[in-house]
């Protein structure tokens, strides 16, 4: 299986409290996660509720011409206002391993995410990264990124 690795990072004008508090909440995905993915978190979970090691977060997204998917995450990895670490139980990635880090800098926060993921499908799975995949998940992180920097402000 070919496997393929991004890296994304970004600074955020916030405290590494408030930065760990919003983003190691399952709740807050969707409001940084493109519209046109109907991303919707189905696990019964308050916004009172702290990440843990072993939480399993359930979602519906539609990536591809609106067709609906069920997902199924488990959070690894917890090391509190460090990182976190999810990785895909069921759905559409055949592996799916998504580290959350998070670094105290002068006036905010530095958020870097590492994505190593696999698709199915052998060659065709190859052929899909190369056409769709890898450009959606970038136009993702993307999103993400302006949708953070109009949350919090733009780091200076």
């Amino acid at each position: 299986m070919k496997t393929y690795t991004l890296h994304y990072t970004q600074k955020i004008p916030i405290s590494l409290e408030k930065a760990w508090d919003f983003f190691s909440s399952p709740l807050n995905l969707s409001k940084i996660t493109p519209k046109s993915m109907s991303f919707v978190v189905t696990s019964d979970y308050t916004a009172q509720t702290k990440m843990y090691e072993g939480m399993i977060i359930t979602y519906k997204v539609s990536p591809l011409l609106g067709i609906k998917m069920d997902w199924m995450t488990e959070i690894t990895t917890v090391k509190d206002r460090k990182y976190f670490i999810d990785e895909q139980r069921f759905g559409p990635f055949k592996f799916w391993h998504h580290e959350h880090h998070f670094e105290e800098i002068d006036g905010g926060v530095l958020m870097t995410d590492k994505l190593t993921y696999g698709i199915p499908f052998g060659i065709i799975g190859q052929l899909a990264n190369s056409i769709i995949v890898a450009k959606q998940t970038q136009e993702i992180f993307d999103y993400r990124v302006k949708a953070v920097d109009e949350m919090f402000g733009v780091y200076k």
